[in-house]
């Protein structure tokens, strides 16, 4: 864990938010060994931070031993060089025991889930991310979307509370964030409250995002094409429209035409792609289920056409 607050680092940050897959070996055990290597080639690619055991992560399907495990190997694996998040999730009593895990394994703050399965009104909502900001001495970011979508008075009122110091916007109604930021700046003038563009192939509705002001994404590219990733990001942050276009054109349409052709793909596309580049990290585990052969064929194609983009651009965005 750094010394320097989450919030100020991420506020620095000069690339991706890397978030990486959990891999698993043939017998379905985490195989820590093969996550080490993937998030040592992340952050040697360019990661700005590592969020451990989130939804790419597949936090649903880990045990609460598992979760340490993970979290410390991306502690352990990251040595300080960029911070590490971790996700928690479920009930409030869960979400709790994950945190203060994430806590001893070293970790430098949470990504809060929504919790599961239940729709609770914007009162419930407040009080569970309330408690488990208290619960430890992480810095929180909230994740906005399924059953977890919060007015802009719920957020004021989250950006007031101890411990929380952003939101994560999954849910993509550009209406509703732009109300968002407005009335945490007008409420909170002066509070350096983070905003993240965290819906699933984020880059596609980047240029968006950026419109309101929201320049921080998770990148599931990064897991698998991180100098596409990275390019695009450079791309993006100086302006350059042509080779943004190239790219959304060229790779983020296709590739999210193709998420949407199977259930989970969002997870398991991803880590069909971190296989096809050479480290073999394993199924997804249920209930989630492995794309099709054609799919994954038409995923091979995808990343060779950005590729292909990049060499004509001269743009290649090794780290």
């Amino acid at each position: 864990m750094s010394p320097d607050p989450l919030a100020a680092r991420l506020t620095a940050v000069a690339g991706p938010l890397f978030f990486p897959v959990t891999a698993y070996d043939a017998s379905g055990s985490v195989d820590l060994d093969a996550f080490r290597a993937h998030v040592r080639r992340g952050v040697d690619a360019g990661a700005a931070a590592v969020f451990a055991c989130c939804g790419t992560g597949e936090f649903h399907a880990l045990t609460p031993e598992e979760f340490r495990s993970v979290v410390a190997a991306a502690v352990e694996e990251t040595a300080g060089r960029v911070p590490v998040v971790a996700g928690t999730g479920y009930g409030t009593a869960l979400a709790v025991r994950f945190a203060r895990l994430a806590e001893e394994a070293g970790a430098d703050g949470l990504l809060a889930m929504p919790p599961y399965l239940v729709h609770a009104d914007q009162a419930g909502l407040l009080a569970h991310y309330t408690e488990l900001a208290g619960a430890t001495g992480l810095e929180t970011i909230v994740y906005q979307r399924d059953n977890a979508v919060f007015t802009p008075e719920t957020v004021l009122a989250l950006a007031r509370t101890p411990g929380v110091i952003g939101l994560k916007d999954g849910y993509g109604d550009l209406d509703l964030m732009q109300r968002i930021v407005s009335a945490v700046r007008t409420g909170l003038p002066g509070r350096d409250f983070l905003y993240f563009n965290g819906l699933p192939t984020a880059e596609l509705t980047g240029p968006a995002y950026r419109g309101i002001g929201v320049s921080l994404y998770s990148s599931a590219v990064f897991a698998f094409a991180p100098d596409i990733a990275l390019a695009f990001y450079r791309a993006l942050d100086s302006g350059d429209r042509p080779l943004v276009d190239g790219l959304l054109d060229t790779f983020y349409r296709p590739l999210v035409e193709l998420r949407a052709k199977g259930r989970g793909y969002a997870v398991s596309l991803v880590k069909a792609g971190v296989r096809l580049e050479g480290l073999d990290v394993g199924p997804v585990r249920s209930p989630l289920t492995e794309p099709t052969p054609e799919h994954i064929e038409e995923l091979t194609g995808i990343v060779a056409a950005g590729r292909a983009l990049l060499e004509r651009h001269g743009a290649r965005g090794h780290g």
